[in-house]
């Protein structure tokens, strides 16, 4: 294999033979050979931009001295025992460091990015999580067929499992013929080394089984947390037996109590409830979701902390070889508080609620806490802060979290800098035995290091620069209440490394599982990538940053949750740092139903529309999108100064109706004016329009258009501003697609006769399904509700559909009605909109 994890063809490292080198090249493809980037052809005077040769080096008479070899690798070989974004994340860093990868995957995974990534790939079974990403003996049985000296567990599926992480410590490296070093050895060196590799054990790349059994259970890790003088919430330190149990509890701590699974995370198998029906349902539905997550039912019932924040602290922390003592490093706090279904959206660090003396007795409880359970590896340990900064602990995750990228970027000097922490790597290094990278320790503010001052780090233990913020990618339907979608990604393009320009310039990090292609299946977690802003500036940048990219990021194919974040970032309580776990609630207590676009946007989106429109139809010689002038003419060539004036509607015939009228200057601007019509008006004269409709003119002047019809975008400045749209073609009728801001709009733009006659036309009517519940996405019939003949409440719970391991109750949306038919099979796969049942007519109706 000659992939660069392989082996270094640097001088300081280069220790394959000439002979075993040529028999290498010999059985490979050439083509193979030249999609490698050790082989890449290079272009003329690439040499000079090498990372490792210099054109000065080059034409040196004298040859420089080589650089002193890097350390060796952590490990020769590390198995990823998860998927998706997390594995191909866990994958980059290992290749980064000289590390050979496998990688297991299910059936459903085949053609998966991690799969493509890694070194080697192990199929461990079929789709179900339960038949091959959760089964420990599969995953080991890979273990041991590939050699590998390390385990690393991402986050999900076993990355909390104690008796795995304890299975995977007992195990010996198999020196098979997968395992073994390489290079040039005499027979002393060789036998001295097969005998220290029978006793090497395979290393759990993360903490202890112990540590994982007493923090990673909550009811455990919550009297642990007491014990080491941590702030915790009231709550019932047990297991809850039943729904009657659970009741009991929730009316002796008082309402509002929280359900939750009392292993992993992520808001699976939790619900919040208000009264003791809730908890009984709250019960049901979280130990079967508990169950199916993490093959664990038990739950726990404490109090709801209303509106607070979720803040979390990371933790790095190992052993030092030199010292033997436990070096702790914390990070400036995670702000996790943009949450839907208690599932984290929107993540960013530092947070802009948290106090800097809150931060410092966070982090000094924290240290307690992880010096107590002597804790070695990542972890996280996450509070609930209430508007008085007074502060809860909730869990510690033993293991990397999700949203881990956005104390990476700001780490140290910053991600621009190229001096940060990478806890992937620090990881490895510590469950090497070679305790946390010097370069790592080194970031510490030594005048900070126990949060007594107030300068430096403003608290945090390791200094931090800048503003990052996170926003999770999902294959949901945000428009039809979150709910998962899957099928294939048609299109995919990510948003470039920068955006913007000059001092608004930010850097982007694009964590992905997913690949042009990509299936996304019902079996797992919806998550697609992480898409992380970083300014160096001001958490204002880092948001306009992560909007432009989102801006810039193509998903087609499925339903994606985009829209929705976009919406949040531009919303003025997000922005001014109002950002309770209650935000999304409050702000749209019925749920998403698009962006929203200020009346002088939606004006510049009818002028951006138009010239777009007017591109497309110079390509093609003629007007596909009607472009004609006031006169009924449309020319190619005509003066450029002359007054264009055409109807744009949005949202289609029978949307939204817009009068633009535009010139086009010599250095290619555009000005226009921009008056909403009232719909159907049938003329577009002045004398005609009702007063209210001019005080609805905007005047936009677009100085300029960065697009070429065969573009997925177009980048314009308008009214001052770099923006950028996705840029979706049309349909048979001539509708142009186009996305501004997250917010999606079908735009035709119209001559004023074709607009006039257009108003002849019926606005077709909408069947009326009033009397069937259909499946709101693809999943699996759990159960039935109601039985045929049943009347029904409203909001009486009908059925049960899983989706991606998530239990959704579908309610009556009718009171009185008649169950006439059942149409689903308990256990039977659904599609998306498939009738499940049938409510006979209402008299009424």
């Amino acid at each position: 294999d000659l992939r660069p994890s392989t082996f270094d063809l640097r001088p300081s490292t280069f220790v394959m033979s000439s002979g075993k080198l040529l028999s290498t090249l010999l059985r490979a493809s050439p083509s193979r050979i030249l999609n490698t980037p050790c082989f890449t052809p290079l272009s003329k005077g690439s040499i000079g931009r090498s990372k490792y040769f210099s054109a000065e080096a080059a034409s040196s008479k004298q040859p420089s001295s080589p650089p002193p070899p890097p350390p060796p690798p952590p490990f020769r070989k590390i198995l990823i025992a998860n998927r998706g974004e997390i594995a191909c994340r866990v994958l980059r860093t290992a290749r980064a460091h000289g590390i050979p990868t496998v990688a297991i995957y299910s059936t459903a995974d085949v053609k998966s990015a991690h799969v493509s990534l890694a070194d080697e790939a192990v199929c461990i079974g079929p789709p179900a999580s339960s038949e091959s990403y959760l089964d420990i003996d599969k995953v080991c049985r890979a273990i041991e067929e590939t050699g590998a000296e390390g385990v690393h567990p991402g986050y999900g599926f076993l990355s909390e499992n104690a008796r795995f992480a304890e299975r995977v410590e007992a195990m010996e490296v198999n020196e098979g013929p997968h395992g073994g070093p390489t290079g040039v050895e005499t027979n002393e060196e060789k036998k001295k080394e097969k005998k220290k590799e029978k006793e090497k054990k395979v290393k759990f790349i993360g903490p202890s089984a112990h540590a994982i059994q007493s923090l990673g259970d909550k009811i455990q890790s919550k009297l642990i947390a007491e014990a080491a003088g941590v702030s915790t919430i009231p709550g019932f330190n047990g297991v809850v037996t039943s729904p009657d149990h659970a009741v009991e509890i929730a009316q002796e701590i008082g309402y509002p109590v929280m359900i939750k699974a009392s292993s992993g995370g992520g808001g699976k198998g939790m619900r919040i409830c208000y009264d003791d029906a809730q908890v009984k349902e709250g019960y049901r539905l979280g130990s079967a979701e508990a169950k199916s997550f993490f093959g664990d039912d038990c739950l726990l019932v404490e109090k709801y902390v209303e509106d607070p924040h979720h803040i979390e602290i990371q933790v790095l922390s190992g052993r030092n070889p030199a010292t033997g003592e436990l070096d702790i490093l914390c990070f400036a706090e995670r702000e996790c508080s943009i949450q839907r279904r208690n599932q984290k959206v929107i993540e960013e660090s530092p947070s802009p609620h948290l106090l800097p003396s809150t931060r410092r007795e966070m982090i000094r409880q924290v240290k307690s806490l992880v010096r107590n359970v002597d804790y070695e590896s990542a972890g996280t340990v996450e509070f609930l802060v209430d508007k008085h900064q007074n502060f809860y602990f909730l869990e510690m995750n033993t293991r990397l979290q999700v949203e881990h990228p956005v104390t990476e970027l700001i780490s140290g000097d910053g991600y621009d800098s190229g001096n940060y922490v990478d806890l992937v790597h620090g990881m490895l290094e510590v469950a090497a035995g070679r305790g946390i990278p010097q370069k790592y320790l080194d970031l510490v503010d030594r005048s900070n290091a126990e949060g007594e001052a107030e300068d430096g780090g403003e608290g945090a233990n390791v200094r931090y620069t800048g503003h990052a913020i996170e926003a999770r990618i999902y294959a949901e339907d945000p428009f039809r209440g979150f709910l998962p979608s899957t099928g294939p990604l048609v299109k995919y393009v990510e948003p470039p490394p920068v955006v913007g320009e000059g001092e608004e310039s930010c850097h982007i990090r694009i964590d992905a599982g997913v690949v042009p292609g990509y299936n996304v299946s019902p079996f797992y977690d919806p998550i697609l990538s992480k898409v992380i802003s970083y300014s160096a500036r001001s958490r204002g940048h880092a948001i306009r940053g992560l909007g432009s990219a989102l801006d810039q990021y193509l998903l087609k194919g499925v339903q994606h949750n985009v829209p929705f974040v976009r919406d949040v970032l531009r919303n003025r309580d997000f922005v001014k740092g109002y950002t309770p776990t209650s935000f999304i609630g409050e702000h749209y207590p019925d749920g998403f139903s698009g962006g929203r676009l200020s009346k002088k946007e939606t004006a510049e989106f009818a002028v951006i529309a138009r010239e777009i429109g007017r591109k497309r139809g110079l390509l093609m010689k003629g007007p596909p999108l009607a472009l004609a002038n006031a006169r009924g003419n449309y020319s190619h060539d005509g003066d450029e100064e002359e007054e264009e004036e055409v109807v744009v509607c949005m949202g289609g015939i029978f949307g939204d109706i817009y009068r633009v009228s535009s010139k086009t200057h010599d250095d290619g601007s555009v000005t226009a004016n921009v008056t909403k019509m009232p719909k159907n008006s049938g003329s577009l004269d002045a004398g005609s329009e009702p007063e209210e409709a001019e005080e609805e003119s905007h005047a936009i002047a677009l100085s300029s258009m960065d697009y070429e019809p065969a573009d997925n975008f177009a980048k314009v400045v308008i009214s001052g501003e770099i923006r950028a749209l996705q840029v979706h073609g049309e349909d048979e009728t001539g509708m142009l697609k186009l996305t501004m801001y997250g917010s999606d709009e079908d735009v035709l733009v119209m001559s004023p006769g074709e607009y006039q006659l257009a108003c002849h036309m019926n606005e077709p009517k909408q069947k009326d399904l009033g009397n069937f519940v259909m499946s709101p996405m693809p999943g699996t019939l759990i159960s039935y509700g109601v039985q045929e003949g049943d009347i029904v409440e409203m909001g009486q719970e009908l059925c049960v559909v899983e989706a991606m391991k998530m239990q959704n109750v579908i309610r009556s949306h009718k009171a009185g009605a008649k169950v006439g038919k059942l149409h689903g099979v308990v256990g039977a796969s659904l599609r998306a909109d498939e009738v499940l049942i049938e409510f006979e007519q209402m008299e009424s109706e």
